[in-house]
């Protein structure tokens, strides 16, 4: 069975950052594209950002670029989503997926295999 499990959400000021970290069991990162993804109150989920180890293949969203980076720790089999510069705008439950693949273009839900339950991130202006 796979599961993921975010971690690290809270309550943050504009313009601070935080860590929020993805642990897999039942699937292995290193093996995956690895996807973020966010639905804020009353807004439909946005993937975010995706990241193919495998071909390289990178998406950020426009709203993220240049603030949130994705980092991995094989050993622990976690994947991190660092957030610097937080806006109001970025207050939404965040999750992680394990998807097909990743497209320069654009983030394609229907690719998502496995995806935990989020962690709320709540930035306060």
């Amino acid at each position: 069975e796979v599961q993921l499990v975010e971690s690290g959400g809270g309550l943050v000021q504009a313009g601070g950052s935080l860590r929020l970290s993805c642990a897999a069991s039942g699937v292995t990162f290193d093996d995956s594209a690895i996807g973020w993804l966010r639905q804020a109150p009353g807004k439909e989920r946005e993937g975010i950002l995706c990241f193919d180890s495998g071909d390289g293949s990178t998406y950020y969203a426009d709203s993220v670029k240049g603030r949130f980076t994705i980092s991995s720790d094989n050993a622990k089999n976690t994947v991190y989503l660092q957030m610097n510069n937080l806006e109001p705008e970025d207050t939404a439950v965040y999750s992680c997926a394990v998807t097909l693949g990743c497209y320069n273009d654009s983030y394609y839900e229907g690719l998502n295999l496995y995806w935990g339950q989020g962690t709320q991130v709540t930035v306060s202006s």
